[in-house]
């Protein structure tokens, strides 16, 4: 398994518009765990010099934090890359207790004091966006060096429009509501294999467990309070269902940025890696790490 992941991220590396030099070194990236202070076991995928600046990649709901790969193949040629399986997804354990905001943000918290005290880039997808909150909601941002935020609600007016009904039929196997949703994440075509397999990496995540995680008991003023408690450089990327809340943060916080993207799937540094990577990588050294200021992040 460890060899064809690194014959996958060498191959990757040059999907993704590396340039040859640098994806002819790419280097798969390495297992690493660690026990969360409630003693479950955490995994994550570490990339890149480890002397770099940190990213943290979050990914969403039962998602494993290979989905990130085309991102680690890329970003990792100049940053310190790390994909976090957050806990009962990907990897990781499956835990008995934890699936709330609180636990799982203390969790990433947990996971960034492993890097030293330097300060990281935390990116959250969907689910990860409220995770990466929480985490800013109880620990602050004294360890981030910015925030990416990837097509969630972050609690700004207006709500998200309400889920549309089901429609009359035959009630799904679990197995089969997760097939629809995986498939559903793209706005472009991907090979039936990949999402087989994304499919099956979904699936480890209890159905209880997962349905327990759209679920958070908190008003959604809690997500807003975190994202308007820091000054710290936000980058607000999302479809057009979330374009207002785009507006309102563009408009209300003094550090942020926003870009909605008209005809994206939720999943879209998958759908368009190069152009997600790409605006990554002007962003970050443009207002989060500029040169002159990147020796000391």
């Amino acid at each position: 398994m460890r060899s064809r992941r690194a014959i996958l991220f060498i191959f990757v590396a040059f999907l993704v518009g590396i340039l040859p030099a640098l994806a002819a070194h790419a280097v798969a990236p390495k297992d690493r765990y660690f026990a969360a202070s409630d003693g479950v076991r955490l995994h994550y995928l570490e990339a890149g010099p480890a002397n770099g600046q940190t990213i943290i990649l979050v990914p969403g709901w039962t998602m494993p934090a290979w989905i990130f790969d085309r991102q680690i193949a890329d970003l990792s040629a100049q940053y310190h890359v790390i994909a976090f399986d957050p806990r009962s997804q990907g990897g990781s354990d499956i835990a008995p207790t934890g699936h709330d905001q609180i636990r799982r943000g203390k969790d990433i918290a947990e996971l960034v004091a492993r890097f030293g005290t330097g300060q990281v880039v935390l990116v959250g997808w969907s689910l990860g966006v409220l995770d990466t909150l929480a985490y800013v909601h109880q620990a602050g941002d004294s360890r981030l060096a910015g925030l990416v935020l990837i097509d969630n609600s972050i609690g700004e007016e207006p709500p998200p429009p309400a889920p549309k009904p089901r429609q009359p039929g035959p009630k799904l196997t679990w197995k089969q509501e997760m097939t629809g949703f995986v498939h559903s994440m793209f706005a472009r075509k991907q090979p039936q294999a990949w999402l087989d397999s994304l499919t099956e990496a979904c699936l480890k995540t209890p159905e209880p467990i997962a349905r327990a995680l759209l679920n958070y008991a908190v008003p959604r003023s809690f997500w807003k309070t975190a994202v308007y408690s820091t000054n710290k450089p936000v980058l607000y990327i999302v479809r057009s269902k979330f374009a207002g809340q785009a507006g309102n943060l563009a408009a209300n916080h003094p550090n942020a940025e926003t870009v909605v993207l008209r005809d994206a799937g939720h999943a879209m540094f998958v759908d368009d890696p190069a152009g997600f990577n790409q605006r990554l990588r002007d962003y970050l050294p443009r207002r989060v790490w500029p040169p002159a200021r990147a020796s000391a992040g």
